[in-house]
């Protein structure tokens, strides 16, 4: 369904077990940005008025699950921790489509959110079935299939309002281009690192 061109290596798990407080820190702030993009959606494109419907919903699932992390995290005694640059998103944010149109745009950053939220899923399915805490692994079972649903809103809606764009090629090149750089990641204990 995801489409990803390369899978990420299971003993990125191994990795990730290796230090629990920084894997939920990192993937507490990836929550938090991923409720700040979909606002960010809504700002700029405030005229579509389904977009700004599902994308709120979306924005406010997002931060219950930075609320549902940060709970995890205090309950364990850890402590939040300051924001983590995440490279991934960086570099696959560098890669959008840009033009001139405000459609374009859109779409672009539709494509892109789809993408994260595709490797997200993909992550979290693995750390749901690869994980030996028990309570992280159901808690990334249910994660993984919220974000498969945030994935394909993205798409669902790049794909509304894609009109004269090529979004399914737009899209493919995407994926090619992910699969080349997530070679690169799959070696820290953060979400996409």
């Amino acid at each position: 369904m995801l489409g990803l061109k390369l899978a990420t290596d299971p003993r990125w798990v191994t990795i990730a077990e290796s230090n629990i407080e920084e894997i939920l820190t990192d993937h507490a702030w990836c929550e938090q940005k991923a409720a700040t993009n979909a606002i960010t959606i809504i700002t700029l494109n405030s005229e579509h008025t389904d977009l700004v419907t599902e994308l709120l919903a979306l924005a406010q699932e997002e931060l219950q699950h930075f609320e549902m992390v940060h709970e995890i995290i205090k309950k364990r005694g850890y402590k939040l921790g300051r924001e983590r640059k995440d490279s991934y998103v960086n570099e696959l944010f560098k890669y959008r489509v840009t033009g001139s149109s405000r459609t374009q745009a859109l779409i672009s950053r539709l494509l892109f959110s789809a993408m994260i939220e595709a490797r997200s899923c993909e992550r979290f399915k693995l750390l749901s079935q690869k994980i030996k805490d028990p309570e992280l692994s159901k808690f990334y079972k249910d994660l993984m299939i919220s974000e498969a649903g945030h994935y394909t809103t993205f798409i669902n809606l790049a794909r509304k309002y894609g009109e004269d764009i090529d979004v399914d090629k737009q899209w493919a090149d995407l994926l090619k281009f992910e699969g080349e750089l997530i070679q690169k990641y799959g070696k820290s204990e953060t979400i996409h690192g």
